[in-house]
């Protein structure tokens, strides 16, 4: 039976044509020629910076998971999961690593959520029937990454308050709201689009008998792999006295006015520079404290690190040629211009289309539009909203690439489509709600 081509296929192939024929008209040939070159170097390179985060990362998860914390996650959360993902298994670790995943994004660690996600992306593999088509669950989990599920934009408030913004955390109340819609509308997309597919074949109706089996013989492999041996009285004494001393020092630098006050602006820009040690510390204790050969089970669990980001490395170099080649033929410019009388009935400067565009593109890109029109103007409309966006919307063709990448999926269904409704839902919502709050 032959398939419909996924839309990935189609909108990639349709950006180099489309960016080779406007280069011809533009003048633009020896850009494109040059974006090509230099699209394809910089995702080796970007691929070869993942590896130590990754590494680091998925080594930090791996005795997550040898100290039993992702199984404790997954029944929690394992009512709303079950309906989001009816074809993962309750137990599954791929439950436990995708709410990880969010939570990482939610407060703004983005070292640390895309391996995570990754991590997350591997276990659902293991119950995909059709290796190299991503599933329904694959497609939803890609989904709610790209509506951008983020609580704490902490790098967005961090160039506002560099920029001088008289609030620069005053975009929290407007990109929770912005991502909130961008989330749901995610999630249905990708439910109404699972519908419509009968050619997809569900796990469920394929493994609902091998996948009892296959999570006992996971659980039983997991024990024989994992050796604990629970700390004596003399390290737990130990790490009870580090503690101590961690909360003294913090008590004594509030003392002193070193620390800002809480939930002010000052307070949130620094505090990307507490979560990542604080988050990173917090699980090497859970693991270190049930018995964890911590040094042992990182770096073994970071092994995998190098090995996916070799295996990226296509998906990137095949994602950013083509939006280096659309942006330096001028089609951008183009399709923002033709653009511009539709969304400014909805109230959107022309100015921030350009965010609004790009930031499915080029996370870098935005980032720096961003960050140009607010150092311009800090405390006007349009850098509130832009910001707004930012906040709350994800660089979609990244995710996917790097996500669908590591397990080498191909046929990526409706992952793109349902992705690029949650990026237009978080715009939309943007526009909406800077016009109430400004």
């Amino acid at each position: 039976m032959n398939k419909k081509p996924s839309a990935i296929n189609i909108i990639w192939f349709s950006m180099i044509l489309i960016a080779t024929v406007t280069a011809s008209y533009t003048g633009n040939m020896e850009s494109i020629t040059k974006a090509m070159f230099d699209s394809a170097k910089s995702a080796v390179m970007l691929a070869i910076g993942l590896i130590g985060p990754m590494a680091l990362w998925l080594g930090i998860m791996k005795v997550v998971e040898a100290g039993g914390l992702m199984k404790i996650i997954a029944r929690a959360i394992r009512p709303v999961m079950i309906r989001l993902f009816p074809d993962v298994p309750e137990n599954h670790p791929a439950m436990s690593a995708i709410i990880m995943n969010m939570a990482a994004n939610a407060l703004g660690l983005g070292n640390a959520a895309t391996p995570m996600g990754i991590k997350a992306m591997k276990e659902l593999d293991t119950l995909n029937p059709e290796k190299g088509t991503a599933t329904n669950s694959m497609c939803l989990f890609l989904a709610i990454n790209t509506s951008s599920v983020t609580l704490l934009p902490l790098g967005v408030i961090t160039v506002r308050a560099g920029a001088g913004a008289i609030n620069p955390s005053a975009i929290l109340l407007t990109s929770m709201f912005a991502t909130t819609c961008s989330t749901i509308i995610a999630i249905i997309a990708a439910k109404l689009f699972a519908r419509k597919d009968t050619l997809y074949i569900s796990p469920s109706s394929v493994k609902k008998n091998n996948n009892e089996e296959s999570d006992s013989d996971t659980s039983s492999t997991q024990k024989e792999e994992f050796d604990l041996i629970p700390p004596g009285i003399i390290s737990r004494v130990f790490i009870f006295i580090l503690i101590a001393a961690f909360i003294g020092a913090i008590i004594l630098r509030i003392s002193k006015g070193s620390i800002p006050p809480l939930f002010g602006h000052v307070f949130l820009t620094s505090m990307s520079h507490w979560l990542m040690p604080i988050l990173m510390c917090s699980l090497l204790l859970y693991g270190y404290f049930k018995g964890v050969k911590i040094y042992e089970t990182l770096t073994d669990g970071a092994k995998d690190g190098f090995n996916i980001a070799i295996r990226i490395i296509p998906f990137l170099v095949a994602i950013f040629v083509a939006i280096g080649m659309f942006r330096a033929s001028g089609a951008l410019d183009i399709l923002i211009t033709l653009l511009n009388p539709v969304t400014s009935l909805i109230g959107m400067p022309a100015e921030a289309l350009q965010v609004a565009l790009l930031r499915p593109l080029s996370g870098s890109g935005s980032f720096g539009v961003m960050a140009e029109i607010i150092n311009n103007d800090p405390n006007s409309f349009l850098s509130f909203l832009v910001s707004t966006m930012q906040g709350s919307t994800e660089t979609t063709f990244y995710v996917l690439a790097v996500y669908f990448g590591s397990v080498g999926i191909k046929r990526t269904r409706h992952a793109l489509p349902a992705g690029l409704c949650a990026d237009a839902a978080g715009v939309i919502a943007s526009v909406f709600i800077c016009r109430l709050f400004f």
